[in-house]
């Protein structure tokens, strides 16, 4: 079966197995204990080392645990470095069914994975694979000049980071709608050619619009500069100096080219040690694996993109989501990564922390009590935190 419906059925299974998630019981009974201390490269601490007002974050535990927030499989809380809360629950999980995650369970990231893919191409730009992000993407694809007028030829590699290509793309419906566009390229014979072929709708880098294709252009770019495809370029120059040694990352079209917006497989753990490096601004211990300029383009505002669920202005870096956090009386800035089903990692640079979340809420965009409500437990946890007034 091709790895595009496999998807869709993924999806499909995923709302139906939520109807049954209150079958399974769970105790919300929870203490807390300070994470283990493996020989990973993530040092551990315990939260009230580090600001954090542990009776508030029990409580969230135990709210999770009684799915007053569904469905989440694991919570992260790092701060200035280390490791201070790190927790597994329970939970419906697509195909795989009702899941007891653990600490070493492997973790559909969906589009988390596209933050990842940018991570390589900014590896790529500091090795000197790829000279400049300005340039055209015409270049990499002349094998495809039938789809490039004039207007596609002024597409560059930014315009793909920064979602502002200006193709015809639709990912607001949901991915159980064969008319998705994502669920299209997917299912697609030759998925470059799917993309390249989509009309432009406005002039390219004036307007954001959510785009799977622009991560796979991106992968596509990324074995034309280095002659490697973006797991195996991934293993050798992110995953290998983080220490990261188990993955999995889904393949398209017979195993020829990888899944660049969803594919990839990993350890909350591991997902952490991303979030780190990137709050650390490309440095992980003595080497410097991102350039520092590169890290505050990702995680700033490059663009400005219309607000669908939110009173609040938003904005998207390179492949990382910008915005405001808003919650229980509290407004902080944040970047983050984010996926499809409660994949997230919080960025909260004012009071350097790193949060992560998986959960098994594959295509639920009704939820309200979703991963952001449940940061904003964290937020009043933070004891140098002080309310807003509006």
């Amino acid at each position: 079966m091709r790895k595009a419906t496999t998807r869709f059925l993924a999806f499909v299974l995923a709302s139906s197995v939520m109807l049954s998630c209150h079958s399974h019981y769970r105790s919300t009974a929870y203490s807390y204990m300070i994470p283990k201390q493996l020989p990973d490269g993530l040092p551990v601490d315990a939260m009230y080392n580090v600001g954090i007002d542990t009776d508030k974050i029990v409580k969230l535990t135990k709210l999770i645990l009684a799915d007053t927030f569904p469905n989440i499989h694991s919570m992260l809380l790092l701060r200035h470095g280390k490791l201070v809360y790190e927790n597994y629950f329970a939970g419906e999980d697509g195909r795989a069914g009702y899941v007891n995650h653990t600490i070493d369970d492997l973790h559909d990231c969906r589009s988390v994975t596209k933050s990842f893919t940018s991570a390589c191409i900014g590896i790529a730009v500091k090795q000197g694979y790829i000279k400049s992000i300005d340039e055209p993407i015409f270049p990499y694809f002349k094998d495809y000049a039938k789809y490039f007028d004039a207007a596609k030829r002024k597409i560059t590699i930014r315009h793909l980071l920064t979602m502002t290509s200006g193709f015809e793309w639709d990912e607001k419906i949901t991915y159980l709608d064969p008319k998705n566009s994502e669920i299209q390229m997917d299912k697609s014979e030759d998925p470059v050619a799917f993309i390249l072929s989509r009309k432009l709708t406005s002039a390219p880098g004036t307007t954001w619009n959510y785009c799977a294709g622009s991560a796979q252009l991106l992968e596509e770019i990324l074995w034309k500069a280095t002659g490697e495809r973006l797991n195996k370029y991934a293993e050798k120059n992110l995953f290998a100096p983080l220490g990261i040694k188990q993955y999995t990352w889904d393949s398209m079209i017979d195993k020829k080219m990888i899944a660049g917006a969803w594919g990839l497989r990993l350890k909350p753990r591991d997902m952490a040690k991303f979030g780190l490096l990137y709050m650390n601004y490309g440095k992980w211990g003595n080497k410097q694996i991102l350039d520092t300029a590169w890290v505050k383009h990702s995680l700033n505002s490059e663009v400005s993109k219309p607000i669908i669920r939110s009173n609040t202005p938003r904005g998207y870096g390179f492949q990382f989501w910008v915005g405001l956090m808003v919650q229980h009386q509290y407004k902080t800035p944040i970047s983050y990564a984010n996926g499809n089903g409660g994949q997230m990692i919080y960025f909260w640079r004012d009071m350097d922390i790193v949060l992560v979340f998986t959960g098994g809420n594959y295509d639920r965009r009704d939820i309200k009590n979703n991963t952001d409500s449940a940061f904003g437990y964290i937020v009043p946890s933070v004891k140098e935190m002080k309310p807003y007034i509006k």
